[in-house]
């Protein structure tokens, strides 16, 4: 498991893109299911980040 930074840093490498395919998505829920325990605060809240973001995508 990597630490909580690494995975935010991670996150937001990927989020960082210009182009936001929904491959880029899959990789960046992977990343928080894989690394992050369930109960995790900073699960929840990249999560939440990350569903505004499709939500945003998919509208543009």
């Amino acid at each position: 498991m990597l630490t909580e930074s690494t995975v935010e840093t991670m996150f937001r490498e990927l989020m960082n893109t210009s182009e936001r395919t929904e491959e880029v998505f899959e990789k960046a829920e992977e990343l928080l299911e894989v690394e992050l325990r369930p109960e995790s605060p900073l699960r929840h809240r990249l999560n939440v980040e990350l569903e505004e973001l499709r939500s945003l995508e998919i509208k543009s």
